[in-house]
Order: structure tokens, then sequence, then C-alpha cells
């Protein structure tokens, strides 16, 4: 099965806890527009809790930024390969378009992609201390 659990791979794709890759790390899915980007507090599964200290994770706005500028690039670099004949105003609204629908996605993705960049995957079965 792709990605391998034990992974951070499977954390983000899957949007598990990332320490025991068990547990739901959203509230909700993404497109719940009031819940977008809403974490549980603690892994319902191995109790480990999802944020460090207050403001934890405002370095993801960071991420979602740079995933925001890779996506409008690729989108707009596609246009000019495989349709350079449309119209810039086009353009530019179709990728605004995609930027608009994608962005509660981009906002749960840069979430999960931080918290793997700090946390490591320890497994269900290891004790929980405390």
């Amino acid at each position: 099965m792709f990605p391998a659990k034990g992974t951070k791979l499977y954390s983000i794709v899957h949007s598990k806890c990332p320490f025991c890759h068990e547990g739901q790390f959203f509230v909700s899915h993404p497109y719940d527009l009031a819940h977008a980007g809403d974490l549980l507090a603690a892994c319902p599964v191995c109790q480990e809790k999802y944020s460090r200290e207050p403001g934890f994770y405002y370095g993801a706005m960071y991420v979602s930024y740079a995933i925001g500028v890779a996506v409008c690039v690729s989108l707009w670099v596609a246009f000019l390969v495989l349709a350079p004949a449309t119209p810039l105003g086009w353009q530019v609204g179709a990728i605004a378009g995609v930027m608009v629908l994608a962005a509660p996605w981009f906002y749960a993705l840069s979430k999960i992609l931080w918290a793997n960049m700090f946390f490591s995957y320890k497994g269900k079965d290891r004790k929980v201390l405390g």
C-alpha cells in the first residue's frame, strides 16, 4: 500500500496523527468551511498533543504560501506550454478560480505538512508516559 505506514507521507496523504498514524488530525474535512483547518487538541488514539506551544501553526502559513506560489506558477507555465493562445485575462481568471477553490485544501495541507516537519512517528504500540 502506498505510501507505507510509518512514513511522513502516509500521515500527510491520509491526514492522520503524525505520532501513531491511527487517529484523525483534523476535526473535519477541509471543505467543511465552519471547521476548515481546525485540529483536534490531541490524538484520539495515542493522546499526543498536536501543538507544542501557542501559535505553533503560524509557521504553516509560510508553507501555505509556498504551495500557493507553486500552484500558480505551475498553472501559468501549463497555460504557456499547452494553450499559448489563451488570452491573459482567461489565464488569470482560471488560476484565480483554482486558487479560491483549492484554498481550504491548501490550508489543511499546510498544517499537516508543518506538523510532520516537527513530529515523528512513534508507533501505535508504544507506551504513553504521564
